[in-house]
């Protein structure tokens, strides 16, 4: 459970035209959330544009995270993928490399049925044999798991974890009351979804696991650690200086947006893998803006 705790922080995944990862660029990311203290790196998650690399690709960038910060930081790995036997390949490239965790979504072309998932999450727990987090992502996936899946995934050896979407009500307490109650005390409960991070954690998520923690990792780290103290004064005034980047998330995507602030903070232009288009000039000013506001906030 304390792998799947805390602030995880989920970087993208730079990359030139040809969808070649950038390992220098890739390392100088990675230093900087283990530099800020971040609890874990969620590496090819969603943020990292997992769906749209080759399994080279993948496995280079899960080789490069581990020469980089290994043993300095938990690396958690997404390994979801379109067919079984790929999840499992990409499970067992991650734990040949050293990953201390994995990461599964139940990617799909046919809509999945809750067999259908349980049998993936199963086949793919066995082979990896490491800590594996369930990936509740509607959004992208189109699957929504059930209470009774969950609980029936939690029975499984080597499944530990849910990153829960935002609940549609924002009440925390009984959705995350609901799994506690299903599941074994050591099972980690945690939340994406970056606007509703103060809540989740103020609620007493276990995790948060964060997109722009990837770039910004010590701002996040501020939302987190005030969330966690309980102290909800900072929290909150915290949050409100998130606000413009929240905003500018729901309205661009944030997997777009954390490409511009890659540049913004000295990481390198780098544009998203086609055919996702980065943001338009007026927009990265936007996002500039909001960055510069953030900063000031925190430091206050």
């Amino acid at each position: 459970m304390t792998l799947f705790q805390g602030l995880s922080a989920f970087p993208i995944t730079p990359t030139d035209q040809a969808c070649v990862v950038d390992t220098s660029a890739l390392a100088f990311i990675l230093n900087r959330i283990n530099e800020a203290g971040a609890n874990s790196i969620g590496l090819l998650g969603r943020t990292g544009g997992y769906a749209l690399l080759s399994r080279d690709q993948r496995r280079r960038a899960v080789e490069t995270a581990l020469a980089t910060v290994g043993g300095k930081i938990p690396v958690i790995v997404g390994v979801g993928a379109l067919r079984t036997d790929e999840a499992q390949a990409l499970a067992r490239d991650a734990r040949e490399a050293g990953a201390d965790g994995l990461l599964l979504a139940p990617v799909s072309y046919t809509p999945l049925t809750e067999q259908e998932v349980y049998e993936h999450y199963a086949a793919v727990a066995d082979v990896g044999q490491l800590p594996l987090c369930v990936y509740n992502n509607p959004s992208t996936t189109k699957f929504t798991f059930s209470v009774g899946l969950i609980e029936r995934l939690a029975r499984v050896p080597n499944i530990v974890a849910i990153k829960m979407p935002l609940p549609v009500n924002g009440d925390y307490f009984s959705e995350m009351a609901t799994i506690r109650h299903h599941t074994a005390s050591t099972f980690a409960t945690g939340y994406s979804g970056d606007w509703g991070a103060a809540d989740a954690l103020l609620a007493g998520a276990d995790a948060w696991y964060s997109v722009v923690a990837g770039l910004l990792p010590s701002e996040a780290l501020a939302l987190t650690r005030a969330a966690q103290s309980g102290d909800i004064e900072r929290a909150k005034r915290v949050d409100r200086a998130f606000g413009p980047l929240w905003s500018l998330f729901k309205e661009f995507g944030s997997f777009r947006v954390m490409y511009a602030i890659a540049e913004i903070v000295g990481v390198g232009s780098f544009e998203p893998p086609r055919p996702v288009l980065g943001l338009q000039p007026e927009a990265r000013v936007r996002v500039a803006e909001a960055v510069d506001g953030l900063r000031t906030a925190v430091n206050l």
